[in-house]
């Protein structure tokens, strides 16, 4: 690449410029002569060089082109790349700011993480704080590790869920098929006597056990790795946006699961 086709002209530009340079006023035929050009080509390359300001054209018959003087030339070519490079560099800075902005890491929501083995004490308090703060609806879902334990480990947390709960809620329990063939009669009745409005389904889905809260808050059971009638603990998160999409997802489910209790 020469100098010139670095400033931005293209090689048979830089030819025909060259050409009129040592010819004078010249027509394009002699241009295409003289430098090269197809004989095609040379109207075009001349009308290009003329628009840039490159070279002059004295109106006759036949028209007759005029190199302007190289200092003239070199600036307006060097302006004319300059504005080019400006444009890219404005093109690459946004380029840039959208890279940084999908690279970023997403903020993290409120979350906090409780080890809660199943039916231990911590699980139980952390179960009634967070049926004590729903002031609406508390949407369930019980499965994993749930349908793997006997009854006698979960019983107090399920003792301590309804203790909490007001008469003025609504409380949807979906249970997996395991669980709700395994379920003694003692938890119905628990769910019975109750003022609140109390509604069992059951889905041949798995699902790892939750609690979504009004709407804001999830409770998520993580199971043990190595024991699968066992959980380490509960993720509280409260972040509206992600509640409201499982909260979604839970009614879509809901409404083709088979009722098991509803008062």
């Amino acid at each position: 690449m020469t100098e010139l086709e670095e400033l931005g002209l293209s090689s048979y530009e830089e030819s025909a410029y060259r050409a009129l340079l040592a010819s004078g006023a010249a027509t394009a035929r002699t241009v295409s002569e003289t430098s090269g050009v197809p004989t095609g080509r040379i109207y075009d390359v001349l009308n290009g060089l003329e628009a840039r300001g490159i070279v002059n054209a004295h109106p006759g018959d036949p028209r007759r082109y005029v190199a302007v003087d190289p200092d003239e030339a070199v600036d307006r070519l060097l302006a004319e790349r300059t504005r080019t490079l400006e444009r890219e560099e404005r093109r690459y800075r946004k380029l840039a700011d959208a890279i940084r902005s999908d690279l970023a890491p997403t903020p993290p929501t409120d979350g906090n993480f409780w080890p809660a083995p199943l039916g231990s004490e911590d699980a139980i308090t952390t179960l009634r704080e967070q049926v004590r703060t729903a002031e609406e609806r508390i949407f369930a879902v019980v499965g994993s590790p749930y349908e793997n334990a006997p009854w006698e480990r979960y019983r107090a947390e399920l003792e301590a869920f309804f203790d909490g709960i007001n008469g003025d809620l609504e409380v949807q329990f979906l249970v997996s098929d395991t669980l709700a063939e395994t379920l003694p009669a003692a938890a119905f009745e628990l769910a019975t006597n109750q003022d609140a409005t109390v509604e069992v389904r059951r889905t041949s889905e798995g699902y790892v056990s939750l609690d979504i809260v009004d709407g804001t808050s999830v409770a998520i059971d993580i199971p043990h790795p190595s024991f699968d009638d066992e959980r380490i603990g509960v993720v509280d998160i409260r972040d509206e946006e992600f509640a409201a999409r499982l909260e979604c997802q839970f009614e879509s489910v809901w409404a083709d699961a088979d009722p098991v209790l509803s008062q």
